[in-house]
């Protein structure tokens, strides 16, 4: 008796421990993981939350970018963390392109990661060298189907990234051959597209609004559906010779499968709090991104729902990765 007496007060003192740092997370710094290099579109969203969670938890998020193999490193570091919270993933919709791109993942993303939630929505910008004789969508098209495999396009995220796929759509429903240059970060490619590397690039609207706005570039068109507000005079590729192409590129967190509840709700109802606010909303949408902050289960629900859409492109456009 006296044995049972022991082990059931050591059971309930784990279970109280384990309620107090649930509630009083976070008590440490966090990780915070990006797939992607510094200075992308991706990269420079992530900093901004980072900061604005670091002042709301008063514990330092720390970014941690882990670039390569198509966004692969960065996604298994935080696949294999420990599910406390305290190493979490800012990923994109290159997650969601993953299953269907590779014959072979270390990690399963429908089965490692807990979706938290999704914090925001942004597009892309079909661009080139303020130089380039191209000057609309159509003049890509043309070009691109007088010399089949000419018109190269970079993405930020390398082979099988979001930015990847988003072209290899918009040439699949345009009827073009094109050929992807994978890079490693955003600015890597634009810097290729200002030398004369690169024909076009199609990648976020964070990276290259800068270099718009200064004309070293030019914008033909968005992808999406209605006009952004950034680039109010930029056409969509929709409206401007490619009926029906949309792509939003999204950006979520995720934690490790097996993360507490309570913890995953937390992370979920602060962030949605910060990318909320009126000075987040402005400076996010600064950058070309709109703010979410969904629940877990929405985020989750739209995230099965990517891999599912993107599983079609794929087989479609006949990619693949080993």
């Amino acid at each position: 008796m006296r044995r049972f007496t022991i082990r059931l007060a050591l059971l309930l003192l784990a279970v109280v421990n384990a309620h107090a740092q649930e509630a009083a997370y976070p008590s440490r710094p966090v990780r915070m993981v990006i797939h992607i290099g510094a200075g992308s579109s991706m990269d420079i969203v992530g900093r901004v939350l980072a900061q604005k969670l670091t002042e709301t938890w008063g514990q330092q998020v720390i970014v941690d970018n882990r670039a390569g193999a198509g966004g692969i490193i960065g996604i298994d570091v935080v696949a294999k963390a420990p599910p406390d919270g305290y190493t979490l993933l800012f990923g994109a919709g290159s997650m969601a392109i993953a299953p269907s791109f590779y014959k072979k993942l270390p990690f399963d993303a429908q089965r490692d990661f807990e979706p938290i939630t999704q914090i925001t929505s942004r597009y892309n910008a079909l661009v080139a060298p303020a130089g380039s004789q191209l000057q609309n969508v159509k003049d890509v098209i043309a070009l691109a189907k007088a010399k089949p495999g000419f018109v190269s396009y970079g993405s930020g995220g390398g082979t099988g990234s979001s930015d990847h796929l988003t072209g290899e759509l918009f040439g699949m429903m345009a009827g073009l051959q094109l050929l992807h240059v994978p890079y490693k970060s955003g600015p890597a490619a634009v810097t290729d597209l200002l030398g004369g590397q690169l024909v076009i690039y199609m990648g976020g609207v964070p990276v290259s609004l800068p270099m718009i706005r200064t004309g070293k570039m030019r914008a033909l068109g968005v992808s999406s559906l209605k006009r952004i507000a950034q680039l109010p005079e930029t056409p969509t590729i929709h409206e401007a010779g490619v009926p029906g192409f949309e792509v939003n590129i999204w950006y979520g967190l995720f934690a490790p499968r097996g993360t507490p509840p309570k913890i995953v709700a937390k992370i979920a109802a602060d962030v949605a709090r910060v990318v909320r606010t009126p000075e987040t909303r402005e400076r996010l949408a600064g950058l070309g991104a709109e703010s979410e902050g969904t629940t877990p289960a929405e985020f989750r629900a739209y995230f099965l729902a990517d891999i599912a859409k993107w599983a079609k492109v794929v087989r479609a456009a006949k990619v693949s990765a080993e």
